[in-house]
């Protein structure tokens, strides 16, 4: 096997050489000299059958970075003692330690990594965001990962949720865990200006979606390859409408996940750096809800508000009663939180309106608190508009814009995450992340099934500064794909190993997922 890294000048040339002697002893020889090399900017690996009786690593090496480049060529040292006849070992072979297991992650990083997957992850990406969806609209996107697929030789039930897909990969027994990605994209117009921009006026893959699609095909293609290692199954879902349409909630209304024992999720992160992750055990998101009210007077002339009954004047006061809710009935140590994003009343500057329309969000760390929030919002706003001898009227979009429920990660898979994501990454890679406000429809499936999200962070100071996820300027650092795909893969596939001790449902209560 032949090594060749490409890196920047000021570098130090290392020839290990590895042979057989006659009596079948093996012996290992280092050369090391000066370079005068002008390489390329980017790091890329070359890997060649063997046609010489002499198995040669050149690397060429940063002078700085000796010391760690020292342990990759022992790791390069040992997969050629491998290749002279060492055993070859399955990804779940049953004699792995924990060690053996720790090696898994890394193995299927590199896998994720291997030039030929990753292009294929950015093209797939690149596709989904030149056309991009909106919730329950993702009839193409639908379309594309089947194609997919049907390739990789994946069994799928369609349509699930309405434009979902739900694949299935291992034995089809127990024990069952999914991992998910979401599919539909923003009514918002890009403004980035490159080859794939979206071709689709008014929308745009803003908050990532086209990245969790390819990555979650990236871990189906290697899970398949592998399939003959899974000691269980693995649910494929791939989710439209989290974008407040609740489309987890369809998923699991449709009954694909009923023997499901754990699900992971993920969305990429602009602030966190590439090669890194963050979550928490916990609450992570906030549960929140939408609200939208239509306060009623009688219009008039400006020149005469006696004669009318003014709208505008009760709306000033219910906004402002509504931060009170909050500011003066909430535990401050119970983060909450009002806004109102939309006023909309009137035509002319000299006329009094007969309605004003408003309309806003609200948020909280528990389904307890989100339910006294729309409570008490409906009472403020019917209340305070009577004040000003108005009506009003409140909905709460309870069919199209369902209560997501706050994003609570399971505690036990806290632990297996930081497991398998430290021997991936590094344990220094795996950040704790403090709760956000946002919110995130992966908590339905919570509700349900024990859950775990994360964030995976693609930030990357060769590309400057990336927009934060909703700005029409949001970017995807596509070196994250590698990382999403064998995250998702080594999740699922530890979590069937480390849970086969466990009792499995009784063969009558087993239903097929597809």
């Amino acid at each position: 096997m032949k090594h060749i890294c490409s890196l920047r000048r000021n570098e130090v040339q290392l020839d290990f050489g590895v042979q057989k002697t006659k009596k079948g002893n093996l012996t290992l020889g280092r050369r090391v000299t000066a370079a005068a090399y002008q390489p390329p900017q980017s790091l890329s690996f070359i890997d060649k059958k063997l046609s010489h009786p002499t198995p040669v690593l050149s690397i060429i090496i940063k002078a700085q970075h000796f010391a760690v480049f020292m342990e990759f060529m022992w790791v390069s040292l040992i997969l050629v003692l491998t290749l002279l006849g060492g055993p070859t070992l399955t990804l779940s072979d049953s004699s792995l330690s924990s060690n053996g297991l720790s090696e898994i992650p890394r193995k299927l990083l590199t896998l994720a990594q291997k030039p030929q997957l990753f292009e294929w992850m950015v093209g797939i990406r690149r596709k989904i965001h030149e056309n991009p969806e909106l919730g329950y609209e993702e009839f193409e996107t639908s379309k594309l990962i089947r194609a997919e697929l049907d390739k990789m030789g994946i069994s799928y039930k369609y349509p699930v949720a309405v434009t979902g897909v739900v694949g299935s990969v291992g034995t089809g027994k127990p024990p069952f865990v999914a991992i998910r990605a979401d599919m539909d994209a923003l009514a918002m117009q890009e403004m980035v200006e490159w080859e794939h921009k979206s071709k689709i006026p008014g929308k745009m893959h803003g908050c990532g979606h086209d990245g969790h699609v390819a990555m979650l095909l990236g871990a189906a293609k290697i899970l398949k390859e592998h399939e003959k290692d899974i000691q269980g199954t693995i649910i494929l879902v791939f989710q439209p409408a989290e974008e407040g349409g609740g489309g987890a909630k369809k998923i699991l209304d449709a009954g694909v996940l009923e023997n499901v024992t754990a699900i992971f999720g993920l969305h990429v992160a602009h602030h966190i750096p590439l090669a890194e992750v963050a979550s928490r055990p916990g609450p992570f998101f906030a549960g929140s809800g939408f609200f939208e009210a239509i306060i009623s007077g009688k219009g008039g002339h400006a020149a005469l508000p006696h004669h009318a009954v003014d709208p505008i004047l009760a709306v000033s006061n219910v906004v402002t009663s509504l931060q009170h809710i909050v500011s003066r009935e909430v535990d401050p140590l119970d983060s909450q939180v009002v806004t109102v994003g939309k006023v909309q009343g009137g035509e002319a500057l000299n006329v009094i309106p007969d309605s004003v329309t408003i309309g806003g969000t609200f948020r909280a760390f528990s389904k307890e608190s989100l339910l006294q929030l729309k409570q008490r919002i409906e009472k403020v706003i019917i209340g305070q508009a009577a004040v000003q001898r108005c009506n009003a009227t409140v909905n709460f979009f309870e069919d199209e814009k369902p209560l997501f429920p706050p994003t609570v990660n399971h505690r036990e898979l806290h632990t297996h995450f930081q497991n398998v994501a430290g021997d991936m990454l590094g344990a220094h890679k795996v950040k704790n992340h403090p709760p956000l406000m946002g919110s995130e429809d992966f908590a339905y499936y919570q509700e349900t099934i024990p859950g775990f999200f994360f964030f995976l962070g693609m930030k990357d100071d060769w590309l400057g500064y990336l927009d934060t996820p909703h700005s029409p300027y949001f970017r995807i650092n596509e070196d994250a794909l590698p990382y999403g795909a064998a995250l998702h893969a080594s999740l699922a596939f530890r979590y069937l190993i480390e849970t086969q001790k466990e009792v499995p449902l009784p063969e009558q209560q087993i239903r097929d997922e597809l």
